[in-house]
Formats: structure tokens, C-alpha cells, sequence
């Protein structure tokens, strides 16, 4: 009799270290993806990516129809080019009121010296004053009116500039680039689209660097940290699985319910806390992979 119990207590201890989890928190393989959408309306002239293809930062893999906007372009350029040529010679259109006055201002002096010896009389003297007065407020209203209308002309010319620049800009935009390196996770239009502004046009994502979304206990967090080596497993079912190794990025400030896709070392854990954990993906990683932690 005291054979058998100690029999059943023996395969109890047993089983219960067996039924043990080999692991410290559960999670999903996930990785920063970005979707690129258009910034400019027109039709889609050329997409050269599919699912699953690999791109490099800064390379062009779509374009948008740019012939309205050339077209504005070099209008505006036009305008510019007339805009700046219509803009006054100031010095030229007032070379001929200030050689009037240089030549009234000597007439003012002959005057005046003829004045002294008596062989000129004093009304002659004040016209000639009065008529370069006359001259040089001219010129003075001239060239405020010249400067004023070079002034405009100038600002207009800057105006003209600055949507020169937006068109480029236009232009520019309608050349989608990748903005990482990564693998294109789905593809939303096709060539010969009609793109409008702000209508995804693909997603992307660093595969190589990827994250496992877990979540600990309030339990556990004492024994976490930012910057921490764990363990990642990813299982691929059945008794497949590799470990890699990975570290602690972020922690959550606060707790939320476990969602009902994880599972917690203690079962009776209602609210977890969520922690990317970094890994190096070697290709055989994939996003919505099931994974494992071990601290």
C-alpha cells in the first residue's frame, strides 16, 4: 500500500514538471510597417513591384502621369520670363529729366552771376530757381513711381517662383519612391489606375528586423528591463522550433486585458503588460508567427 502511494505521488511530481511551461511569456511576430500612398492625383503610368519583392530606400517603383503639370510648369515659366522683362530701367527712363535738371541747375548759376553784375534782374533768377524745383520734384515723383512698379514686378516675378517650386514639387511627388528598405507586404493599385491624393498605393516592411510582441505579468516586471537579453522561440508547430536571440526595446506604461490570442505563464493573470522584444529575422521568421519568451 505505501508502495503504490509513493508510486502516485512519484508520476503527480512527475507530470506536474512536465506539464511545466518552458517559458516565460507568449507573443506575435510583428515588424514597423509603412504604407505609401499618392501625394499627387493622375493616372498610374507605371508600377513595377509585386508582393514579396525586395526594394531598396529611395528606389522608384511607381510613376504618376506628369504631363498636365509640365505643362503648368512651363507656363508659369513663361509668365516668369515675361514678368521679369517688363520690369523698368529706372536710370534709362530718368537720364533725360536728369540731364534737363544738370542743364537748369547751370542755367541757374549763369543767371546768378549775371544777377551780381546787375545785367540780370531778380525775377529772372527766381524762375530758373522755380523751374528746377519744378525739375527735381519730377524726378523724385518718377523714380518712386518706377521703383514701386520694379517693386511689384519683382514680388509678382517672386509669386511666379514660388508656384514654379510647388509644381516641381508636384512633379517630384509624382515619382513614388520606397521610403525603407524592406519587402512590399501588399500591393493596393495596378498600372493604368487613376491615383488620387492620399489613396494607398502599397505597404512595406523591414523583414530582417523584426519584433515579437509579448506580454508579462505585473508579476514579472521586476525581472524585465529596456536593453535585457532574453531568448525567443518561434514555434512552427508540432516540435519544430528554433530560438534566437533578441532584446528588450520597449515596455508598456500601462496594463491592458490579455488578449485573447495569448497566453500567460499564470493562467490567472487578467491584465498583462505588452513588451517588443528586437530579433534578427533569418528569413524563416514570418509576421503572425506564434513565438515564446525565456528570460
Amino acid at each position: 500500500m505505501k508502495k503504490t502511494v509513493i508510486s502516485i505521488i512519484a508520476i503527480y511530481l512527475m507530470c506536474s514538471c512536465h506539464n511545466k511551461p518552458d517559458y516565460d511569456a507568449t507573443g506575435i511576430f510583428e515588424a514597423t510597417t509603412v504604407t505609401v500612398a499618392a501625394e499627387t492625383n493622375g493616372k498610374i503610368t507605371a508600377f513595377d513591384i509585386d508582393e514579396g519583392d525586395q526594394v531598396q530606400a529611395g528606389m522608384s517603383v511607381a510613376v504618376i502621369d506628369t504631363a498636365l503639370l509640365v505643362l503648368q510648369q512651363k507656363q508659369i515659366q513663361y509668365r516668369q520670363s515675361s514678368t521679369e522683362s517688363s520690369s523698368p530701367d529706372v536710370a534709362a527712363q530718368a537720364a533725360s529729366l536728369r540731364s534737363e535738371i544738370a542743364h537748369q541747375q547751370r542755367e541757374c548759376e549763369r543767371i546768378g552771376r549775371l544777377l551780381a553784375d546787375g545785367a540780370a534782374t531778380q525775377k529772372q533768377s527766381d524762375d530758373a530757381s522755380a523751374t528746377l524745383a519744378t525739375l527735381r520734384a519730377r524726378l523724385e515723383a518718377l523714380l518712386s513711381t518706377l521703383n514701386k512698379n520694379k517693386s511689384s514686378i519683382a514680388d509678382n516675378a517672386i509669386a511666379l517662383q514660388y508656384q514654379k517650386e510647388q509644381i516641381d514639387e508636384q512633379i517630384s511627388k509624382s515619382i513614388i519612391k520606397a521610403p525603407v528598405t524592406g519587402t512590399v507586404l501588399a500591393k493596393f493599385a495596378e498600372a493604368g489606375e487613376y491615383a488620387s491624393m492620399g489613396r494607398p498605393l502599397f505597404k512595406i516592411a523591414n523583414l530582417s528586423d523584426i519584433y515579437l510582441r509579448s506580454y508579462f505579468t505585473a508579476n514579472q516586471l521586476a525581472d524585465i528591463k529596456i536593453g535585457q537579453k532574453v531568448t525567443v522561440i518561434a514555434d512552427f508547430g508540432g516540435d519544430e522550433q528554433y530560438e534566437y536571440p533578441g532584446y528588450i526595446t520597449w515596455i508598456a506604461q500601462e496594463s491592458e486585458f490579455t488578449p485573447k490570442s495569448i497566453q500567460t505563464k499564470d493562467t490567472r493573470a487578467n491584465l498583462v503588460y505588452a513588451v517588443k522584444i528586437a530579433v534578427k529575422n533569418d528569413g524563416r521568421l514570418k509576421l503572425g508567427q506564434y513565438g515564446e519568451v525565456r528570460l
